[in-house]
């Protein structure tokens, strides 16, 4: 599955370029904004913006380890701060960074043996976006890159034994975590909405004999100025 994900975010970096097709023709405002014409249809886009994004995660950890490999999903929060910059005057292409506050975690087991994990992060990502205009204001804003988070708060619930521990400071998780991150936006325009998927490839986990990552699928709804 892992294997699948990969090449098709490869197959979609790659692609990218040709996303750019020969039809349009672009000049530029360097005060404001980029203005594209395709046929006899007039798009704009700003050459910087800055957005606000707040959303929901659907997240689990998988784990070679059987008491940390999560068997559901946990939902959390995300909220941040989006920030982009056009990369070339020739096409809709951006660089796009943000700042996050991102609920991520767990659940394993059943009952007794029922345990949830809180790993929450503050997540930077670094992403490649191409923004593809159906109308005047409306666009779909395909994105493939990376992201590198830092713990920063958690839990691990054991329902059985009724306690609880912190997921970093007690040696359980560590606090530093990496991967891809593939998604699509769509954009009306300040409007902004957006789903992706976060492929873990760090091993979050304290033993080095069982791989442990996160996966994460988010929704985000915000604006951008």
């Amino acid at each position: 599955m892992k294997k699948m994900l990969l090449l098709s975010l490869l197959c979609m970096i790659l692609a990218l370029p040709v996303m750019a097709q020969p039809g349009y023709r672009y000049g530029y405002n360097p005060r404001v904004q980029t203005v594209g014409r395709h046929g006899n249809e007039y798009v704009a886009w700003h050459r910087y913006y800055i957005g606000l994004r707040v959303g929901l995660n659907a997240s689990h950890v998988n784990s070679d380890s059987h008491l940390l490999d999560g068997s559901g999903v946990k939902s959390g929060l995300n909220v941040g701060v989006a920030a982009g910059t056009q990369l070339t005057y020739r096409a809709p292409l951006f660089l796009e960074t943000g700042l996050y506050y991102t609920q991520k975690g767990g659940k394993s087991g059943s009952g007794a043996d029922k345990f949830t994990y809180d790993l929450n992060y503050l997540e930077l990502p670094l992403l490649i976006k191409y923004k593809h205009f159906v109308g005047n204001q409306t666009s779909i804003q395909p994105y493939a890159g990376g992201y590198v988070a830092v713990g920063t708060d958690g839990n691990i619930k054991n329902y059985g034994s009724r306690t609880a521990f912190s997921s970093f400071d007690d040696g359980y998780f560590k606090r530093v975590d990496g991967g891809l991150k593939i998604g699509c936006g769509v954009g009306f325009n300040m409007l902004y909405l957006d789903a992706s998927y976060d492929i873990g490839l760090a091993n979050v986990g304290q033993d080095h004999f069982d791989n442990t990552h996160n996966g994460c699928f988010t929704l985000n709804v915000g604006v951008n100025f």
